[in-house]
């Protein structure tokens, strides 16, 4: 399937397309990639060729192969920088060999912050507010806040998998203050294997600053039950505090710190387009995202932030019935369809291209180009939340967008991220 050839040679038989360069490192050899007919080394990269009508299936191919895209360079550029007959490439139509890991350093270096015009691209604009008049440790582990439980809800409907509690406590006499985006830390009951006291668990925030009654008297939360087989015994075992909290009574007592977190604040402007990804209780932030944008009563709370962007929520998970929140999200889209765009990447029920399963980076690289384009906008900012897998997928996917305009996406995000546009908090 691959093709030894210099970069002259292969272009050639690409005329009238374009054709890009990946530099993958990871790959891993198997029974697929024993058939590429191509070395595949502990260290190192193999570079790839790629026809533009092929990017986002090459992506999602090498991606399958366990191998992460860290560049992605237009060959008739690394071609130009490094001589015609320097680059031996493997061609993602034929057969071959990869080159050594510095083969086009020269190119990369020089290409790394032009934009598709060959113009160096701007810089992203620097943080603009530090977020020094947010709320953090107002209430400490040597010295938390004793708080109540009022409710405790079940998220996940009849048919689904696992445990997943909406949480509700009463801040009442307490100076716990919080914004979205932020966590509060819970100090369950009992001793550790030590016979130390338990240390606290970090939970995000699942409401807005007033919390669910708009009353700013509560903060709720959205904790799944954690169980996993013991890699020795193999025996079930269940996470101490989100059991804790998944079985919590009504009434019961809680130990409460925090708040802590500036990573996942959002913009004060209410004309930002926000981008949310996230898996599981990674909604937890984005369901107090929108509900300050979309609820009601939280919009008659803040006359001074009335949401008027644009929100697009990418939310995975394995079944329908695990859908967190389902018929909020659902209500507010429907209220709001020109400002909220909800899409759900069920992995057990959807397929993704492939015929596999259906993920979050598979959404993000079927709409990658539209996403891309958002993300370039000033106005934009992006947050991830949930399992950290996802990371590399979503990073493979804007990538190949960012490519097809000659911009490295690496480079760009470092610099999103440095203005306060690019928001992960992963686990």
């Amino acid at each position: 399937m691959y093709n030894q050839g210099a970069v002259e040679g292969a272009a050639n038989k690409e005329s009238g397309s374009r054709v890009f360069v990946y530099e993958v490192v990871g790959l891993r050899q198997n029974e697929e990639t024993d058939n590429t007919n191509y070395q595949i080394r502990k260290s190192g990269s193999v570079f790839i060729r790629v026809p533009y009508n092929r990017m986002n299936q090459e992506m999602r191919r090498i991606t399958r192969l366990g191998g992460k895209i860290v560049s992605i360079q237009p060959a008739s550029a690394l071609q130009q920088l490094n001589g015609k007959a320097s680059l031996g490439i493997a061609n993602s139509e034929g057969n071959g060999q990869a080159t050594p890991a510095n083969a086009t350093k020269p190119a990369e270096e020089q290409l790394k912050n032009k934009d598709n015009k060959g113009n160096t691209m701007t810089q992203a604009k620097a943080k603009k507010d530090s977020h020094a008049d947010v709320p953090v440790n107002t209430y400490r582990p040597n010295s938390p806040f004793v708080g109540k439980c009022i409710s405790n809800e079940p998220l996940v409907k009849e048919g689904g998998i696992g445990i997943v509690q909406h949480l509700k406590f009463d801040l009442s006499g307490s100076n716990l203050k919080y914004i979205e985006g932020q966590s509060i830390g819970i100090i369950p009951p009992g001793v550790d294997k030590n016979g130390k006291p338990e240390k606290l668990r970090l939970y995000s925030i699942a409401s807005t600053r007033h919390g669910d009654d708009v009353d700013d008297k509560t903060v709720s939360l959205c904790v799944r039950q954690l169980e996993y087989k013991h890699p020795e015994s193999g025996e079930t075992v269940y996470g101490v505090c989100s059991t804790h909290l998944c079985f919590l009574e009504p009434g019961a007592e809680v130990k409460i710190t925090g708040p802590v977190g500036k990573e996942m604040l959002l913009p004060s402007d209410p004309d930002a387009k926000v981008i949310m990804m996230a898996t599981g209780t990674g909604i937890a932030p984005m369901r107090a995202y929108l509900w300050r944008m979309f609820k009601d009563a939280e919009r008659a709370a803040n006359p001074e932030y009335q949401f008027n962007g644009f929100a697009w929520l990418i939310f995975g998970v394995p079944t329908t019935p695990n859908i967190l929140y389902k018929e909020e999200l659902e209500e507010m889209q429907q209220k709001y369809p020109d400002n909220f765009r909800l899409t759900y990447a069920i992995s057990r029920e959807q397929k993704n291209p492939q015929g596999g399963r259906m993920y979050i980076q598979d959404r993000v690289a079927e709409h990658a180009d539209e996403l891309w384009q958002l993300i370039k906008d000033e106005k934009t900012h992006t947050y991830i939340c949930g399992l950290r897998g996802m990371e590399d997928g979503i990073d493979a996917a804007l990538t190949a967008a960012a490519a097809k305009e000659g911009v490295t996406w690496s480079t760009y995000q470092k610099e999103i991220k440095k203005a306060g546009r690019w928001h992960v908090e992963t686990y």
